[in-house]
């Protein structure tokens, strides 16, 4: 293929190699599997670069999945529970997964069921949020269950920042001493 994309058809390396001197270009192999491989005249410095940019730019639009984690005890107290909620909750506004364990210790051991009931209330309670991605299951001391959000974190960051531009639309400018 010629610098401007027009086809060349077959040619010997050699005379390749000649053509790509004369227009001052490197040859390069564009799909080395295909019979016979495929060569281009280009500047590889600058399709080098722009390679890497279309990779930043794919790297730049690509969400990443965090996994927030938040630790509960079974016998834990109303007030206490409903903080932790609220600490769910805005994970899962925010397009995070959600890790909730549950710590037993001594004899609570003996009663997973408390355990259980605590994380499907919670999972009922955060139900419009997010769903239960991986129900509840024992781990040695641990109880743990994944919740995930129903939004993704690209569209929870968007609402964000129109929520944001409409606040700083209807704010009143501050007083100026006169």
């Amino acid at each position: 293929m010629g610098p401007n994309g027009e086809q060349v058809g077959i040619v010997s390396i050699h005379d390749a190699l000649k053509l790509a001197q004369e227009a001052d270009l490197d040859l390069v192999e564009v799909a080395a599997t295909a019979r016979p491989p495929v060569c281009k005249l280009m500047d590889y410095g600058k399709f080098k670069y722009e390679s890497a940019m279309k990779a930043r730019e794919a790297r730049k639009n690509q969400a990443h999945t965090i996994i927030k984690e938040i630790k509960l005890r079974p016998k834990i107290d109303p007030h206490d529970y409903e903080t932790k909620k609220g600490h769910v909750v805005r994970f899962l506004k925010a397009g995070d997964k959600v890790k909730v364990t549950i710590m037993f210790r001594g004899r609570e051991q003996s009663r997973p069921e408390l355990g259980f009931r605590l994380l499907q209330r919670l999972a009922d309670d955060v139900q419009e949020l997010g769903f239960v991605e991986s129900h509840a299951k024992q781990d040695g001391r641990n109880m743990i269950m994944v919740i995930g959000p129903h939004k993704k974190k690209a569209e929870a960051k968007a609402e964000k920042a129109a929520a944001k531009a409409q606040r700083g639309g209807e704010e009143p400018s501050e007083p100026t001493e006169a």
